[in-house]
């Protein structure tokens, strides 16, 4: 535990004081929980394309399938009923977790996670809007999914390809469950983005951003560096760097925790207004005039 908790009451009797107690638990889970050993090789079930590659090595699981000219690095480990479509690029060390589809057109860096039901490089959402009655014409995406080094994915996340430039995630980027990050957007470097977050098509969010939980970013935006959007923040226009913003649509938080505070001041405002009112006495009609 932390020092300033070493002589506080409760708790257990023997205590380990360590200056970084999170830093102090990535060393010891490990040791007393190992992760389990996988077995390199190509499960019989699995399904390979002509031209595939990889550097032994690596672990395809049961009913995985790899299209033509896939390329997968060392020490590559792809789950259970993953789909890899043609000439999608996986570097060493990444892990695919059972039912991750990756469309044509994706790379993965190294070191990479990617969790359960994560889908990378699926078209955007691009439609010419129909007129008198017309059909909606689809915009054809022919952009790339690209994902950098250090990256962790999270269960049921989509990315979508760009449509004409490509869709890029940063390096050291981090992102939880059931995200959606839409076509052509620019995600930087050790960015943080958290569960049911979405940044629309054509944003620019800049490196050490985070975005958390259930925040959504209007189109064609620039996230400043180091800017955090807070929980459930609605943002339509761009953030400045360093920037904390809050509400929807987002603002600066300390400004919307002022309005708050003079919202709930102006119900005691309004109530004492009506008691005043009530108080008053009716204002009497002078009387006729009787003279001619």
């Amino acid at each position: 535990m932390a020092p300033e908790l070493e002589t506080a009451e409760g708790g257990p009797e023997t205590r380990i004081i360590v200056a970084e107690p999170y830093a102090a638990l990535l060393v010891v889970l490990p040791v007393l929980y190992p992760q389990a050993v996988w077995e390199a090789g190509v499960h019989a079930t699995a399904v390979v394309g002509r031209g595939a590659t990889w550097q032994e090595p690596v672990e395809i699981g049961p009913h995985a399938v790899l299209g033509s000219g896939v390329q997968l690095g060392r020490n590559v480990r792809i789950g259970a009923g993953c789909v890899l479509g043609d000439g999608v690029a996986v570097g060493d060390d990444t892990q695919l977790f059972p039912g991750v589809t990756l469309y044509a057109g994706t790379a993965l860096g190294k070191r990479v996670i990617v969790h359960a039901g994560a889908v990378l490089g699926s078209d955007g959402f691009g439609y010419i809007p129909g007129k008198g009655g017309e059909a909606h014409r689809k915009i054809p995406h022919v952009g790339r999914c690209l994902i950098g080094d250090d990256i962790e994915i999270g269960a049921n996340t989509c990315i979508d390809r760009g449509s004409v430039d490509d869709t890029v995630i940063g390096s050291g980027t981090k992102i939880d469950n059931l995200v959606h990050i839409a076509h052509n957007v620019r995600i930087g470097a050790r960015c943080l983005i958290m569960a049911q977050a979405g940044v629309a098509g054509s944003c620019q969010v800049e490196d050490d951003v985070i975005i958390a939980g259930q925040s959504g970013i209007s189109d064609h935006l620039t996230i400043g560096r180091g800017a955090r959007l807070l929980v459930q923040s609605g943002t339509i226009a761009d953030v400045p760097a360093e920037a904390t913003v809050f509400g929807t649509p987002s603002r600066a938080h300390r400004e919307y925790l002022r309005g708050q505070v003079a919202l709930y001041r102006l119900a005691k405002i309004v109530h004492e207004l009506e008691e005043l009112v009530q108080s008053k006495p009716p204002t009497e009609t002078p009387a006729a005039s009787t003279e001619q």
